[in-house]
């Protein structure tokens, strides 16, 4: 089966949306499938091009089975409303040129954010006579409205282009129930969305003690013992709080708050640490992997964080990471959101309010006291159970190959994840 893949993140992008995709297209390419993926040049979370992709209009790669293609992307250094629009219209402009240069494919799989790629997916779907399957990682527009990120009239025209992206696909994906329920109670049918999980990865349940020391060794930790945010430092994930609960926690020199990533909000959060003169706060960069992997082996506890508006329309998959470390966590969300109530299910820690730095800091204290390696067994199986790649990626292949078809899906969401 012939797949195009449409997604403005991939390899060598490691966080979210990046490595969602890039995980998906090389299982299916090991399958046997011929896929080529239509993105841009790498950029995310630092929101810069590497040096050796700067200046480039185009180019293809291959890596690990997938050809990639890739177009143009407008970066800006600082982020505003405006400059965010031409961001993601920069992308689909190129990834309409470059995909109308491929060859015809059996099915499209197309990645939201950003949710204009539903223009050149209804466009090359028209064209091929293809049905395209509109996986959403992030509902858009419902971001947009809860967070004031946009102007009005720009949401309003996000929500009609969300419908006719629904409406126009063969199949409509997501990553938790709570989602595909708003998708749902946007008024399509059950049969037209389902779920395809993020999946784990397996090798960060082998992490090692050895890993561990020589991590702590490399950025001089000591003992002290970490609590642990690694990923995008973006506004989505309201990380005042972390700062907020390490000042409250400055009188206890042993235990460090490390903030590792990079992302918009960035600077401003550092900045706010530096203003409190806080000691037990600490900022790394992106990690490549063997770091990372050194980083989760080293840490205590992990953090999950949002803001409020957040959580029932964006899935951080660093929960996902986290539990397959088999690390504790304590996740700062709104209590009624997916996250939360995966954190309680899968007994590997605590879940309190978002934005709430008194119960972070309390949390915190809390589970230090706790059996931590127990709530670390708890979170490996859970991972295990759920998310293993042969289960989460062999319904991902499953549900493209119904679609492409043009079979009813039914059947293979009845075998699906999640449920």
């Amino acid at each position: 089966m012939k797949i195009l893949i449409l997604s403005i993140n991939y390899w060598p992008e490691t966080t979210g949306i990046g490595d969602f995709t890039t995980y998906r297209a090389e299982y299916l390419a090991a399958a046997g499938h011929e896929v080529t993926v239509c993105t841009s040049f790498p950029y995310y979370p630092e929101w810069r091009i590497p040096e050796q992709y700067a200046g480039k209009w185009a180019l293809d790669e291959e890596h690990n089975g997938v050809k990639i293609v890739r177009g143009y992307l407008y970066v800006p250094r600082r982020l505003s409303s405006i400059k965010r629009i031409l961001h993601e219209a920069s992308f689909i402009v190129s990834a309409t040129l470059r995909g109308l240069r491929q060859k015809r494919p059996d099915v499209l799989l197309v990645v939201s954010p950003p949710l204009g790629l539903a223009a050149p997916a209804m466009l090359l779907s028209r064209l091929w006579r293809v049905p395209y399957v509109f996986d959403v990682e992030d509902l858009q527009p419902d971001s947009a409205a809860d967070l004031g990120m946009l102007p009005g009239w720009v949401v309003k025209i996000l929500y009609r282009v969300e419908a006719a992206a629904y409406r126009h696909a063969g199949l409509v994906t997501t990553i938790t129930q709570s989602m595909r329920k708003k998708i749902l109670d946007k008024g399509f049918a059950e049969e037209k969305v389902t779920l395809i999980e993020p999946r784990m990865d397996g090798s960060l349940a082998g992490l090692r003690p050895g890993e561990a020391s020589a991590f702590r060794q490399r950025y001089g930790l000591e003992e002290k013992f970490l609590v642990t945010y690694s990923g995008n430092l973006g506004v989505k994930q309201g990380l005042d709080v972390v700062i907020d609960a390490a000042a409250l926690n400055r009188g206890d020199s042993s235990m460090l708050f490390l903030l590792v990533g990079n992302g918009a909000d960035r600077q401003r959060i550092e900045s706010r640490a530096r203003e409190l003169e806080l000691p037990n706060v600490r900022f790394l960069p992106l990690l490549d992997r063997e770091e990372f992997r050194g980083l989760m082996a080293a840490s205590d506890l992990c953090l999950v964080t949002q803001q409020p508006a957040v959580s029932e329309i964006a899935f951080p998959s660093k929960i996902v990471t986290y539990l397959a470390a088999g690390k504790p966590i304590i996740s700062s969300v709104n209590l009624e959101s997916e996250v939360a109530r995966l954190t309680v299910e899968s007994e590997a820690g605590k879940a309190v309010m978002a934005g709430d730095p008194r119960a972070l800091a309390e949390a915190v204290r809390q589970l230090r006291g706790a059996d931590l390696r127990q709530l670390g067994e708890n979170a490996r199986q859970y991972a295990c159970r759920r998310w293993s790649a042969e289960r989460v990626l062999g319904h991902l292949e499953k549900i493209l190959v119904a679609t492409a078809a043009r079979q009813p899906v039914r059947s293979v969401m009845e075998e699906g994840i999640g449920r």
